[in-house]
């Protein structure tokens, strides 16, 4: 049995109307054909929300209780964050996780633009959001918002398994809600090229 597809040129302005693409709907299925209307960027966000792929940076005591929620107990895979990474170039986010002294803050820059794009940035505890005990100290950076765009701050010292599988929760939101065509991560501020006159 051979089928004949018979496609319809649709105008620009149908595809914004929702009585028109109903109407279309409407045809196919009494035609036996089965379809499902939906936006493309809620079905792309919605796989890349729950397949967030964490680059750990940890450099203190942070760091034991995100290996805490990767083990049985707390257990992340169930919210889609289980496959850690120890390259930036298979990660989605950077999780920073304790004090960032001057010295390393380079490291964790390059590590950042290292990162395809889209990419987050999410600080753990009080050391990476502003400093934490160590704010005064002349060494310590006073946050890694002054050297990353940071998505999501997780506070504590240390923080709670539970808070911080409530922040990766907050950044799975965030994904959901953006514009996968066009108006991805723009937090970074391009450098403005100068006209040469």
């Amino acid at each position: 049995m051979e089928v004949k597809a018979n496609i319809k040129s649709m105008k620009y302005d149908d595809f914004k109307d929702n009585e028109a693409l109903e109407k279309m709907v409407e045809e196919l299925r009494a035609n036996g054909t089965n379809i499902v209307v939906g936006c493309l960027d809620d079905a792309i966000n919605w796989g890349r929300s729950n397949s967030l792929w964490p680059l750990t940076f940890a450099t203190s005591c942070c760091g034991i209780e995100f290996m805490s929620i990767g083990a049985a107990r707390y257990d992340m895979a169930r919210f889609g964050f289980e496959v850690t990474r120890a390259s930036p170039r298979q990660a989605d986010f950077i999780m920073v996780a304790g004090t960032i002294v001057h010295k390393m803050a380079p490291v964790l820059k390059r590590l950042y633009d290292q990162m395809a794009e889209p990419k987050y940035v999410v600080a753990v505890g009080g050391c990476a959001v502003s400093g934490g005990p160590f704010k005064n100290s002349y060494h310590v950076v006073r946050g890694v918002g002054e050297i990353l765009p940071v998505d999501v701050y997780i506070p504590g010292c240390p923080p709670r398994p539970e808070a911080i599988l409530y922040g990766m929760m907050q950044l799975q939101r965030k994904v959901k809600v953006e514009n996968f065509f066009g108006g991805v991560n723009r937090q970074e501020q391009k450098p403005i090229e100068e006209s040469q006159d």
